[in-house]
C-alpha cells in the first residue's frame, strides 16, 4: 500500500483526500515508480476544480503529471530502461489515466525521460514541463527568429520564465507582464527585456509599466496594456504574445499584435469565456491560436528535437529550473492553496519524504 492522493468530487483545494492505495503492476508499455518529487501545474488546479480540457472520468480521481522518481518494476515488453533507474516523467497524458501525486505511481513509458546523477529530483521535477511548453509553441509552431518581439503574461510562472529564457536563448526580445511591481525586478533579473505592471484588479487594462531599455529606466504611466506594447515597440505590435490567462482580456492582447502576428492561447486561467476579437478590431491580420504542451509530449519525432533543445539549454546554463517553494506530499492542500494564490515566482514542487 502507498500513500496517495485522491478526491471524490470536483472543488477547491479541500476536497484532496490521501489513501493508502495499491499502485497495481505494470502493464505494457508501461512502469512502476518509486515518486521522489512532484511538478505542480495549473492544470492540477483546473483538472481538481472541474475546469480543464479534459473532465474527470470517474470519483474518485487522482492527479499529477509531471514527477521525478526511480523506477522500480518494468511491465512486459518494456525496454530502454532498467529497475533502479532515475527518471523525470512530463506530461503526454490524461490524469485520469495516470496520476502521479503518489509515494509509487503507474506511468507509461512513452512519458520517461532518463535522469543523470547530476540532477536531483526536484530539478528533474520542475524543469520539464515549463521548457517543453515553450520549446514547442516558440519554435516548432511560432518559428520564433531574431529579432522578434515576444510578449508573455503571468511571466512569473515556471512556463512564464521558461517562455522568457527561451525567447533569449532564439535572439528574440522578452516583455514580461505581471500584475504587480513585487516581480518586476526578479524578472529583469531573469532576462525579460522589459516589464510591463499591469494593474492589481485583473491584470488588464489601466496599469504602470517600466520602459526599462528606453534610455532612463523609470517608471512611466501607460494607457493601457496595449498602449504600453505599441510604445515598446515603435508602434508595431509584438510578433508573438503568448497569453496564460485567456478570456475578455484578448481583445485588449489582440490590440498589440503586429500585422500577420499570432496570439496564442496557451492557458485559461481566468475562468471566463474567451471571444474571437477579430470582427470587433476591423478584422486585422490576426491569428489567434491554442495550444498545449500535448502537442509536443504526444508526438515523437517533436518531443525527440524538444529533449535535444532543453537538454542543450540546461547544458549550457541558458535553462534553469527556478523553485519557488517545496511542499511534502502530506501538505498537498496547502501546496494547491499556494498555487491558487499566484504569489509564488517559479514552480512549485512536492517532495516525498523517504
Amino acid at each position: 500500500m502507498t500513500t496517495t492522493v485522491r478526491f471524490h468530487a470536483t472543488g477547491g483545494p479541500d476536497v484532496l483526500r490521501l489513501h493508502d492505495l495499491d499502485p497495481g503492476e505494470p502493464g505494457p508499455g508501461e512502469v512502476l515508480l518509486r515518486i521522489d518529487a512532484i511538478g505542480l501545474n495549473r492544470a492540477d488546479i483546473l483538472f481538481r476544480s472541474g475546469n480543464y480540457i479534459e473532465s474527470v472520468r470517474q470519483f474518485p480521481a487522482g492527479l499529477g503529471s509531471e514527477a521525478a522518481g526511480v523506477i522500480e518494476a518494468l511491465g512486459p515488453g518494456v525496454t530502454g530502461f532498467t529497475i533502479g533507474q532515475p527518471v523525470s516523467v512530463i506530461p503526454n497524458f490524461s490524469q485520469n489515466d495516470y496520476p502521479l501525486y503518489a509515494e509509487r505511481a503507474l506511468a507509461p513509458v512513452t512519458a520517461l525521460i532518463p535522469r543523470p546523477d547530476s540532477v536531483d529530483a526536484v530539478s528533474g521535477a520542475a524543469v520539464w514541463m515549463p521548457y517543453l511548453t515553450a520549446y514547442g509553441a516558440m519554435v516548432e509552431i511560432a518559428h520564433i527568429r531574431p529579432g522578434d518581439v515576444v510578449v508573455i503574461n503571468a511571466a512569473s510562472s515556471s512556463v512564464g520564465l521558461a517562455a522568457i529564457h527561451t525567447a533569449n536563448r532564439l535572439g528574440a526580445t522578452p516583455i514580461a507582464i505581471t500584475r504587480t511591481t513585487a516581480k518586476r525586478q526578479r524578472l529583469l533579473e531573469e532576462g525579460a527585456a522589459e516589464v510591463i505592471v499591469s494593474g492589481e484588479e485583473n491584470g488588464l487594462g489601466q496599469g504602470r509599466r517600466d520602459g526599462l531599455g528606453q534610455g532612463d529606466g523609470q517608471e512611466r504611466q501607460g494607457g493601457g496594456l496595449a498602449s504600453s506594447i505599441l510604445e515598446l515597440t515603435g508602434g508595431r505590435g509584438a510578433e508573438y504574445i503568448f497569453d496564460a490567462v485567456a478570456g475578455p482580456g484578448v481583445a485588449e492582447l489582440a490590440r498589440a499584435v503586429a500585422p500577420d502576428g499570432t496570439l496564442f492561447l496557451w492557458g485559461a486561467s481566468s475562468g471566463q469565456p474567451t471571444p474571437y476579437p477579430g470582427f470587433d478590431l476591423g478584422m486585422p491580420a490576426l491569428n489567434l491560436r491554442t495550444y498545449t504542451v500535448h502537442e509536443i509530449t504526444r508526438h515523437p519525432e517533436r518531443l525527440r528535437r524538444a529533449t535535444a533543445f532543453v537538454s542543450s539549454g540546461l547544458q549550457s546554463g541558458a535553462f534553469k529550473p527556478t523553485v519557488d517553494r517545496l511542499f511534502t506530499l502530506d501538505n498537498i492542500i496547502e501546496a494547491h492553496k499556494h498555487l491558487e494564490s499566484n504569489t509564488h515566482f517559479g514552480k512549485l514542487v512536492v517532495t516525498v519524504p523517504r
